[in-house]
């Protein structure tokens, strides 16, 4: 005969098994409330006996958590390698400590599906991927009591945020450029609103004054945000001689070397190229492109981390410490 299915037991079972109240039981398991050592000591020995684990949706009702963390992605995220890097990050680490995710998109002008994770209490906690300036999600999360964790710089000293050394990064790889003799850079950038554009703007100037280059600001461009908009840029760049191109990250770098074919002018011989964020495109391009790496997994660790830390759990990994890799590829070399 085969053999009987070991008993599944609920905290009624064990309660009823040892003669005590299942309030109890529940004491006894969580290690709050008062109760005696000696009943606390013969329900852990049952536990350990019938190999007892707590069903999470049970443990959430009682704890009035759902064990779900909430992470916000905008909407033109599905092509950049960041999200992707940072998510895997944060889903590893939130599955762990035995929490699960749910994506939530942020259209642009809309916060439906945030709202109803918030409102709907399917969450214990969100992780905002994009720092942007006077945030919609942000002051929502705010307004709810929601905890969160913002990823990217904040100048609100009530968020709780986690970025990559993305002002030093950019600062070492503009004065890198400036070392090499590259003197007119074109600096091509995304929507102003979003922190890490100002961050990366701000260490291509820092490097110009501390090798005492004065940048070219008719040439920084920034909310260049479609390809039409980087095909004008490039055009004027090119037209003004710019010894080298300066992308913010990894998307806008494919779009300016497109336009830069397209127009027959050869990359590294006529003009360089670096991009400020790297990726497998980056390295794979032709040319392969001077790229900034960062630990963007070990980013979106740090921020479930915090997460997980706001949500009360004993959280006893260390907090990674976040650095970048400055890759020398064949688009800025010299003959």
């Amino acid at each position: 005969m085969p053999e009987q299915e070991a008993k599944i037991y609920t905290i009624a079972d064990i309660a009823k098994e040892l003669g005590v109240s299942k309030t109890t039981v529940s004491r006894a398991l969580s290690g709050k409330g008062r109760i005696g050592a000696e009943t606390a000591q013969r329900v852990q020995e049952f536990v350990r006996e019938h190999n007892y684990s707590p069903n999470v949706v049970a443990k959430g009702l009682a704890q009035s958590k759902t064990y779900n963390l909430g992470i916000a992605l905008p909407f033109d995220c599905v092509d950049l390698s960041f999200f992707k890097e940072c998510m895997i990050g944060i889903c590893e680490t939130a599955c762990r400590y035995s929490y699960d995710c749910i994506v939530s998109i942020q259209w642009e002008g809309g916060l439906s599906q945030i709202e109803r994770l918030v409102m709907d209490r399917k969450v214990d906690g969100m992780i905002v991927t994009r720092s942007v300036i006077d945030s919609q999600v942000v002051r929502f999360l705010k307004e709810r009591q929601m905890p969160f964790v913002v990823i990217g710089p904040s100048d609100d000293w009530e968020v709780v945020s986690v970025d990559n050394p993305n002002q030093e990064a950019s600062m070492e790889l503009t004065s890198l450029l400036l070392m090499k003799g590259l003197r007119k850079l074109a600096l091509i950038g995304g929507n102003n609103m979003h922190y890490v554009t100002e961050s990366r703007k701000q260490g291509f100037l820092d490097a110009h004054m501390e090798q005492g280059v004065l940048a070219d600001r008719s040439v920084i461009y920034t909310d260049i945000d479609d390809y039409r908009k980087i095909a004008r840029v490039v055009g004027q760049g090119v037209a003004a001689q710019v010894d080298c191109f300066v992308c913010m990250d990894e998307l806008t770098c494919m779009s300016v070397l497109g336009c830069l074919h397209e127009m027959g002018i050869r990359v590294p011989a006529d003009v360089k190229l670096v991009s400020m964020y790297d990726s497998h495109r980056m390295e794979f391009n032709t040319p392969p492109v001077t790229s900034l790496r960062f630990d963007t997994y070990g980013l979106g660790k740090n921020a479930c981390m915090e997460m997980l830390k706001m949500l009360g759990e004993n959280v006893e990994d260390e907090q990674l410490a976040l650095s970048y890799q400055l890759i020398l590829r064949e688009s800025t070399k010299t003959t």
